[in-house]
């Protein structure tokens, strides 16, 4: 979801100075939604939200993955990672698995400043860092939001801007897995970016996940990758 706003963007935006550097529309980062149209793949993505109630992590999906080495990126948020650090460390040591950052405490971006959204994009990005030893390239806003700031500070961080173009909706407890995998299957195509969430509030996602890659990516042609590998995928569908 994006969300403009004019006065207060054109303050964030002037804010930019104290950034050192105010880019040019042209040098802005690409907001990227999708990969090689051509590409048959797939990129299954989970976000790592933090939660109020729960334990915050969906042992059951995770272990599936692992289990049958399904690549998958996870954009994880500051404060997620704050209260799973053995979590984290499991997910950073699998070579089929991707880690990105999601904001740190899942602000709203837009309703902040230059040097606000700047601190809540790049607090993730320097604990990966600092105490994983972990270089993230990757980030996805909280919430889907941006505004034209925000896309500025990611590209002075030096971060890939992602999105996605097939949004799963397994947060929702009103939707069964079956809607679930109804909404995906029909938006399903080479090169689709599909953003799940791993924190617990998806309470159909492993089924759909199961689903998913034994059935309906594979009666279509299509693989699991992650977001990387997606974006660098040279392979044309059959």
């Amino acid at each position: 979801m994006r969300r403009l706003v004019s006065r207060r963007a054109l303050l964030c935006w002037l804010s930019l100075l104290t950034l050192e550097a105010v880019p040019s529309p042209d040098s802005l980062a690409q907001v990227i939604t999708a990969g090689p149209p051509t590409c048959p793949g797939v990129a299954l993505t989970f976000d790592l939200c933090p939660v109020r109630t729960g334990s915050g992590y969906d042992k059951p999906l995770i272990d599936y993955l692992i289990k049958h080495r399904i690549p998958a990126t996870f954009f994880m948020s500051g404060k997620w990672m704050a209260k799973h650090q053995s979590e984290v460390e499991q997910l950073l040591n699998l070579d089929f698995f991707e880690v990105g950052t999601h904001g740190d405490v899942h602000a709203h971006l837009p309703m902040h400043d230059a040097d606000e959204q700047r601190k809540e994009i790049l607090t993730p990005v320097k604990l990966l860092q600092d105490h994983y030893g972990h270089h993230a390239t990757l980030f996805r806003p909280p919430y889907g939001e941006y505004n034209d700031v925000t896309v500025a500070v990611v590209k002075l961080l030096g971060l890939q801007f992602i999105q996605w173009n097939i949004e799963s909706g397994d947060p929702d407890p009103t939707l069964s897995a079956g809607r679930i995998l109804l909404r995906v299957a029909k938006r399903a195509k080479p090169g689709s970016i599909i953003v799940l969430h791993a924190n617990g509030k998806g309470k159909q996602t492993r089924v759909v996940i199961e689903h998913l890659t034994r059935e309906i990516l594979p009666a279509k042609q299509l693989r699991p990758m992650t977001v990387s590998e997606l974006l660098d995928c040279q392979s044309s569908t059959p």
